[in-house]
């Protein structure tokens, strides 16, 4: 076998299977991460995923290596390479969260998430694009360029993680982090064939997470198996007393609740909930038929699918971008200019209001700005209750839905997204369009409730990757793993390996410069 070959060989492995080689010898740390590394040297010139690459990345390995050479204790995905989305705050990398306004910024602190990634023994190998401060379905409204699906380059890969994600689908990194406000997380899990929870509100710590909407927010894992997600929330999960949000609960262990999974008949008297005012209508077909291909898969190994009605879901979307912009309006004030991140002086005797002005217009972009000056809006005086107010109230009666819906089933199902990946562009001057892509995620956000995405086939029309999305009653993440992986290890079965065993790979030899017309940022490999 060529260098090239072992090389690809490592990059195609999953988390979990290559954690055992580098835990056995087989394999070392400087070798998987080198690996990935070119890897991402060779397609991420088509693939934008990254916005920066860690400069030690062959360093922290090596440390790992040694002292795995030196008889030390570690964790179970120690020496695993993990690309980590550019809300998390990093020491030793910049962290922007995908705008101008904080162009090369450097955290003093690393996020709860990262710290405890490293102290794992993960191996940061950089941090990934995104939608400016998580606003957007595609990955568009980067300030750095969009991120291209690695399925077909010509279409989005979700957002507003679509970095992680395509990071993962294109076998530049085997474990992502990202985040998850309305779907953030789940939507590019559908659209790239991957797999991305949403934890419980609280579960995971939003320490070092630059905000968008704090009650909104969750931090989680991207991978491309269900067990793979597992590992990393074990390692990212539980109190963190730096996040007053944070849950005191004893979690179980998420990678034996997909391994259970995987080899139990856990879909036996699974009561599976279908929303009754989910109707076809709205979803692309072959989204639908998926779907239903799914469920009909659990029902014949002993489900019970079960319509239940869910009437406020129609309004999550309405409710969701009221509570959203008001809440970022708030969190977004702190980029004055003053403290930190770019500034702009229009002139030598410019005021402090001139050069906040300035600075904002010049480094927040368009979507930025519509959603601060909507939240702003419907916090003002005079409209707090009627709109802000009002949306809080509709949250309510989607969080007794839920509560309501789990006292007759076990979890409830949906298609991840109504459509396959659009193409870049198609939607991204239509905002009321890009919103309804979150139509099926952004109901957990708002009661808080854990949820996840997991490949459930291609679509007939586009030979895209199609989702389908389980949820559960909050600190039930585990039951998440448990039917994720029972599905799951259905479909691989059928397909006769992972759905991205079929995905047009991206050859070696188009290796691109990175520094293209897109404008990724300095430091990038």
């Amino acid at each position: 076998m060529t260098g090239l070959e072992a090389a690809t060989d490592l990059v195609r492995l999953s988390a979990a299977d290559l954690a055992s080689k580098l835990a056995s010898g087989e394999v070392s740390s400087v070798e998987a991460t080198r690996a990935h590394l070119d890897r991402i040297q060779a397609v991420d010139g088509d693939i934008h995923a990254f916005l920066h690459i860690s400069e030690r990345a062959l360093d922290v390995a090596a440390e790992i290596d040694s002292r795995r050479t030196n008889g030390d204790q570690l964790g179970p995905l120690a020496g695993v390479p993990l690309a980590i989305k550019d809300v998390l705050v990093t020491t030793d990398m910049p962290s922007t969260s995908g705008s101008r306004i904080l162009e090369g910024y450097m955290s003093p602190f690393d996020a709860t998430v990262v710290a405890r990634a490293r102290a794992a023994g993960l191996v940061p190998l950089g941090k990934t694009n995104m939608d400016e401060f998580a606003m957007g379905s595609s990955t568009e409204h980067s300030a750095y360029g969009p991120t291209h699906n690695p399925w077909d380059l010509d279409r989005i890969p979700g957002g507003s993680g679509g970095g992680s994600a395509a990071a993962v689908a294109a076998f530049e990194a085997p474990l992502a982090l990202g985040s998850d406000t309305g779907g953030s997380i789940r939507q590019p899990a559908h659209v790239t064939g991957t797999v991305g929870l949403k934890p419980t509100y609280g579960g995971v710590s939003r320490y070092g997470a630059i905000a968008l909407a704090s009650s909104l927010d969750q931090v989680g894992p991207v991978t491309r198996t269900v067990l793979d997600a597992g590992l990393l929330h074990d390692v990212i999960g539980g109190h963190d007393p730096f996040d007053s949000t944070s849950l005191l609960d004893q979690w179980p262990s998420f990678a034996e609740a997909a391994r259970d999974g995987a080899r139990g008949d856990v879909l036996r008297g699974l009561r599976v909930g279908v929303i009754s005012e989910l109707p076809d209508e709205g979803f692309q077909p072959g989204v639908s038929a998926s779907f239903r291909e799914a469920l009909a898969k659990m029902e014949a190994h002993g489900a019970e699918i079960v319509e239940i009605s869910a009437p406020h879901f129609e309004y999550g979307v309405a409710a969701y971008y009221l509570i959203l912009p008001a809440e970022a309006s708030s969190n977004l004030a702190k980029f004055d200019s003053v403290r930190f991140g770019m500034r702009v002086t229009p002139h030598a005797a410019a005021t402090v209001e001139e050069v906040m002005a300035a600075t904002r217009d010049a480094g927040f972009g368009d979507e930025v700005k519509r959603r601060i000056i909507l939240g702003t809006y419907a916090l003002s005086a005079g409209y707090y209750d009627a709109y802000y107010g009002s949306a809080q109230k509709v949250r309510t009666l989607i969080q007794r839905d839920f509560d309501n819906a789990f006292q007759n089933v076990d979890v409830l199902a949906t298609p991840s997204a109504p459509t396959t990946a659009f193409k870049l562009g198609e939607k991204i001057d239509d905002p009321m369009q890009m919103y309804l892509n979150d139509v099926t995620t952004i109901p957990a956000n708002l009661a808080g409730v854990p949820g996840i995405s997991i490949p459930s086939g291609l679509a007939s029309e586009d030979g895209l990757p199609v989702g389908i999305q389980f949820l559960a009653p909050a600190r039930e993440d585990a039951r998440l793993y448990r039917v994720g992986a029972a599905l799951e290890a259905l479909l691989v079965d059928e397909w006769g390996g992972p759905l991205l065993e079929r995905a047009p790979l991206l050859p070696a030899a188009r290796a691109t410069t990175l520094r293209q017309a897109q404008g990724p940022m300095e430091g990038k490999a």
